[in-house]
């Protein structure tokens, strides 16, 4: 018995520092950029720090240097939200429908799903390639959004494929015996019991397409997304200023979660008080 307790003390310890590792490389990187951020008006790219101050996020602010930031930043939240509210809608009427077996629902699912596999360069110069032959022009709120739509809605389909998997019908067979119409079965009992998926699904769209650059390179037109301007900065950028879009860019992506996760455990003691009530 003993033995065999050292023996699990090893491994719970090997997996742990394993587990350690883990995360000191995937978010060392990030701690670094952010460290950075923060060098004094003298600092540079590199450690050592040359003082502490917030001198490289004003100067984001105020210098004309760094190109269309501003208009760059809009753009994206402007099309991470439009991602937002179509992958949400799109995804959970697909979900609905792929609850049942229907003419064509295998191919129209790979269908559905193969931009996944497909670079994103290459899809974002064939949406552009097919603008061109239409006569329209690339614009990042039509072309891009295609292009960004491409890369959530295969990701929200996923994710709510896996939630109404262990979604239980019952709950609408109870509305329908009710009196419940197909509409208010949706709204009344669907939606609400789904909200906490559906919120995965609105996260993933607008976090995927805020950071999506391959899909837009070639189909923003001639104004950027803040992908595209942030990756324009490296080339022409040798301050810290770089790292603090970078930080800001960051920070706005953890807000977003936290507030997604925030809502999540607003809906889950809301719906506990609900069956404490009924019980």
């Amino acid at each position: 018995m003993a033995q065999t307790s050292t023996r699990r003390g090893k491994d719970f310890y090997i997996l742990a520092a394993f587990f350690a590792l883990f995360v000191i490389f995937l978010y060392g990187p990030m701690l670094m950029i952010f460290v950075l951020s923060f060098q004094g008006p003298t600092g540079g790219l590199t450690f050592p720090m040359r003082g502490v101050s917030t001198h490289w996020f004003g100067d984001l602010m105020t210098s004309s240097r760094y190109g269309d930031l501003g208009g760059a930043f809009r753009r994206s939240v402007w099309l991470g939200l439009m991602a937002l509210a179509i992958t949400t809608v799109v995804c959970l009427f697909a979900g609905l429908a792929f609850r049942r077996r229907f003419w064509g629902s295998g191919p129209i699912f790979y269908l559905s799903i193969i931009s996944l596999v497909v670079p994103g360069i290459l899809l974002g110069l064939g949406l552009s390639q097919l603008f061109q032959l239409l006569g329209l022009r690339l614009n990042w709120w039509l072309s891009g959004l295609g292009a960004h739509l491409s890369w959530t809605l295969p990701f929200g389909l996923l994710i709510m494929f896996a939630v109404l998997n262990r979604f239980d019908s019952s709950w609408e067979e109870a509305a329908r015996d009710a009196g419940a119409r197909p509409w208010q079965t949706l709204g009344l009992v669907t939606v609400p019991i789904l909200c906490p998926g559906l919120i995965a699904v609105a996260l993933f769209g607008f976090t995927l397409s805020y950071d999506e650059m391959p899909r837009s390179l070639l189909t923003v037109g001639g104004r950027n997304t803040l992908p595209i301007e942030i990756s324009n900065m490296t080339t022409n950028v040798t301050t810290p200023a770089l790292y603090a879009i970078g930080t800001v860019t960051s920070a706005l992506s953890f807000l977003v979660i936290a507030a997604s996760f925030v809502a999540i455990a607003i809906i889950q003691k809301r719906r506990a008080r609900a069956k404490r009530g009924a019980s």
